[in-house]
């Protein structure tokens, strides 16, 4: 993760612009004052950069939360706050050359490019945790009147897959650093041709972490096409039997097993797993039903005075039926507002951002919560506990 650590702290006057970032504002935890958060704005990218005290040295890196893909902008917002500050660097990992680099960014999206008009294709194909993005690359070379879709949370391999789309001049590739099982939630009904879910993580001591389950499957059905695919692809014997039992807990469903089947391209890893004679299971389930259209029309807007006492609201945790809303971190901002850190949602798939509290209404920040229906219960829950 980009981070500099610096011997002394010095807050600038907000807001400010230096080397064509904009800084907002800086908010302060309310129990931890060495804790404190910077609204940075590089380019069309806002996020958090977070600033944290420790021994006799101060740690300035991107906020998790809020981090953009590609790490560019998040180097040039550390780097231009250091400049402005004047801050004495003690180590940095920002590389100069990378500072000025810049990968084909035009294919990486943000949840809200999707959510507010979906992409028109006569071929779509996903890719659900696409790792090093050995297979994603070679179908999307292979396929260029396909649209694909990729997606992944681990920034190291976003950088990766975008520096290959940049090098091979792929125009049929999106990516998005995002929650699979919530993305599903915004594709269209009857739009997929095929959706790929390659080697996920097993988290056999946290099995609701696991992509695949009977909501995914679902929601997968639904935005498959008629004899459109959801394909498997794993080498967990734990993992396998779980989804074989998960698909076969379907009311209705027609999939196929295999065993150590040649798909024509494989990965580094499963080369190793090959090696080791480990085995590799494929399950493809094939759709063959029309699905209902999808509603997802939500206000979460928060207007008015707020009533709480955010002191008391603070590292507080709000159950309801099927989701819950956590208030894990008060903020005060130099503006004389507050910034809340919130996670709310279902259970098994939560969110995690920030709210500004201002003194006539609340916003999101730095987005909406993502349209589902347990996110705008949890909306409904927060709204009442902000404003009685």
């Amino acid at each position: 993760m980009p981070h500099i650590q610096i011997k002394d702290f010095r807050e600038v006057a907000f807001p400010c612009v230096h080397d064509g970032v904009e800084f907002d504002f800086i908010a302060s935890n309310v129990k931890f004052p060495d804790d404190k958060l910077i609204c940075a704005k590089s380019e069309e990218k806002t996020f958090l950069l977070q600033l944290k005290h420790t021994q006799e040295k101060w740690l300035l890196k991107s906020d998790k939360v809020t981090r953009v893909s590609p790490n560019l902008h998040i180097k040039r917002a550390i780097q231009a706050y250091a400049d402005k500050a004047g801050l004495e660097t003690l180590f940095s990992n920002l590389s100069e050359k990378e500072l000025h680099h810049r990968d084909k960014e035009s294919a990486l999206k943000r949840i809200d490019f999707f959510a507010e008009s979906f992409p028109e294709a006569k071929e779509i194909w996903i890719e659900v945790g696409f790792g090093s993005g050995v297979h994603l690359l070679h179908q999307a070379k292979e396929n260029p009147d396909v649209l694909y879709v990729g997606i992944e949370i681990h920034k190291a391999s976003i950088e990766q897959v975008l520096k290959q789309i940049s090098i091979q001049k792929l125009d049929n590739v999106l990516l998005l650093d995002f929650d699979a099982r919530l993305f599903l939630e915004f594709v269209p009904s009857n739009l997929v041709g095929r959706i790929f879910v390659h080697f996920p993580v097993p988290w056999d001591k946290k099995p609701h972490r696991r992509v695949i389950s009977k909501a995914f499957i679902s929601e997968s059905i639904r935005c498959l096409k008629k004899e459109g695919t959801l394909e498997l692809r794993t080498d967990s014997e734990n993992y396998f039997a779980y989804a074989l039992e998960t698909f076969l807990a379907l009311t209705q469903s027609d999939f196929r097993v295999r065993k150590n089947q040649d798909i024509g391209i494989i990965s580094k890893y499963e080369t190793r797993w090959r090696g080791m004679e480990k085995n590799i299971y494929d399950i493809t389930l094939t759709n063959h039903e029309l699905s209902l259209p999808i509603e997802n029309s939500f206000d979460f807007s928060l207007t008015g005075k707020c009533t709480a006492d955010l002191l008391k609201l603070n590292g507080s945790t709000h159950r309801f039926e099927n989701g819950f809303v956590h208030f894990e971190r008060l903020y005060t901002m130099n503006t004389g507002d507050y910034l809340l850190r919130l996670s709310m949602g279902s259970f098994d798939k939560p969110e995690h951002l920030f709210l500004i509290i201002k003194e006539d209404e609340a916003l999101y920040f730095p987005s909406q919560p993502i349209a589902s229906h347990t996110n705008f219960q949890s909306h409904l829950k927060l709204k009442a506990l902000l404003y009685g």
